[in-house]
C-alpha cells in the first residue's frame, strides 16, 4: 500500500514538473515589445513646416516703424516679410528702399513700393493730371442726406434765384459727372487702387463713418476747363449734388481726355441757361422772331453786372 501511494506521490510530482516546465518554456518565448518609433521634437516639425511655406511666400518690404517725410530710410527702419500673396508692385529687396525720402508720413507696417516715393499728398495722387482736387461746403440736403461716399459720381446742380440781375430763376447742371475725392476726413482710393489713408481698426472706421455722415466739406475731382465755372458756381446760386447711378460704367472715362469729352462740355455749355458767365464759350444767343416769321438775333446788352436781351 505505501509503494502505491508512493508511485502515485511520484506521479503527481512529475506532471507538476512537467506543467510548470511547459509554462516556464511558454513565457520565455512571449514577442519583444517593439522598437520605440522616435518622433522629432516640435521644434523640429516647425521648422520643417517654416521651410517649406517659406518657398512658397514672396519678400515684401516692410517699415518697422513710422517714418517722417524726407528722411532716408536706414536699415533699421526697414523689414523682410514673407507673404504668400504679394502686393502688386511692392518693393523686395531692402536695398531697393535703403537711402531713398518719402515725400510723406509713412507709418508702421506700411508695404513699400514706387508710389511710396513719390511726390504729393492723398489728394494729388488721388486725381488725373488734367484735374484739380476742389472743396465744396456742404450740409445733409447739399450732400445727399450725408450718404455721399468717396468714389461716387455726382451732378453739380445749381439754382439761381430771380433778381435784379437774374430776371428769371433757374435751375441747371453746372457741371456733370464729377467724381468724389473725399467727404470731411474720408479719402478714397489713389490712382494705382490703394486707400489714400491708412488701415483703420473696426472701431476707428465705425466713428470715421459717423464723420462722414455729419461732414460739412466735400472734395470733388473738377476737370481744368471746368475749374473757373465750378468755383463761380458755389459762389453765385444754391448748389445740389445729385448722386449718379452705379450701373453708369463710362463714368471713370467722363473726363478722362478722350474724344467723347469735348462732347460732353459742349452738351453741359449748351445747358446752361440764365447763366451766361460761367460758360467756357459764350452761350448762344437767344432769337426774336421777325414778322415774315424768320428768327432774328436779339442784341445782348451789358450794363455792369446785367446781361439783357434786346430786339434790334
Amino acid at each position: 500500500m505505501s509503494s502505491r501511494v508512493t508511485m502515485g506521490l511520484a506521479g503527481l510530482l512529475l506532471l507538476g514538473a512537467v506543467f510548470f516546465g511547459y509554462w516556464g518554456l511558454v513565457l520565455s518565448r512571449q514577442p519583444e515589445p517593439p522598437a520605440s518609433v522616435q518622433v522629432p521634437p516640435p521644434t523640429v516639425i516647425a521648422q520643417a513646416t517654416n521651410s517649406a511655406e517659406d518657398q512658397t511666400r514672396q519678400p515684401v518690404v516692410v517699415l518697422t516703424r513710422d517714418v517722417p517725410p524726407f528722411v532716408a530710410l536706414s536699415a533699421a527702419d526697414l523689414r523682410l516679410e514673407k507673404l504668400r500673396t504679394a502686393p502688386a508692385g511692392s518693393l523686395s529687396d531692402i536695398n531697393q528702399a535703403l537711402g531713398r525720402k518719402p515725400w510723406r508720413q509713412l507709418n508702421a507696417g506700411t508695404w513699400l513700393n514706387e508710389q511710396s516715393f513719390d511726390s504729393g499728398g492723398a489728394l494729388a495722387r488721388m486725381i488725373r493730371s488734367n484735374e484739380r482736387a476742389l472743396a465744396v461746403a456742404v450740409d445733409e440736403v447739399i450732400g445727399a442726406a450725408g450718404q455721399l461716399s468717396p468714389g461716387d459720381y455726382v451732378d453739380v446742380l445749381l439754382f439761381l434765384r430771380q433778381d435784379t440781375s437774374n430776371p428769371q430763376q433757374s435751375a441747371q447742371i453746372a457741371v456733370p459727372a464729377m467724381r468724389v475725392l473725399a467727404v470731411g476726413e474720408q479719402l478714397g482710393l489713389t490712382n494705382d487702387g490703394e486707400p489714400a489713408s491708412p488701415a483703420l481698426s473696426n472701431e476707428e472706421k465705425l466713428k470715421q463713418d459717423q464723420r462722414r455722415i455729419a461732414a460739412r466739406t466735400v472734395v470733388l475731382a473738377v476737370p481744368e476747363q471746368l475749374l473757373s465755372r465750378m468755383m463761380l458756381a458755389t459762389q453765385v446760386g444754391v448748389l445740389r449734388l445729385a448722386v449718379r447711378s452705379s450701373e453708369e460704367q463710362r463714368l471713370a472715362q467722363y473726363w478722362a481726355g478722350t474724344k467723347s469729352a469735348s462732347g460732353h462740355l459742349d452738351v453741359a455749355n449748351s445747358n446752361l441757361f440764365q447763366f451766361t458767365q460761367l460758360a467756357l464759350s459764350g452761350a448762344p444767343r437767344s432769337q426774336v422772331a421777325q414778322p415774315n416769321g424768320a428768327p432774328r438775333a436779339a442784341v445782348e446788352v451789358i450794363r455792369g453786372n446785367q446781361i439783357t436781351q434786346q430786339s434790334p
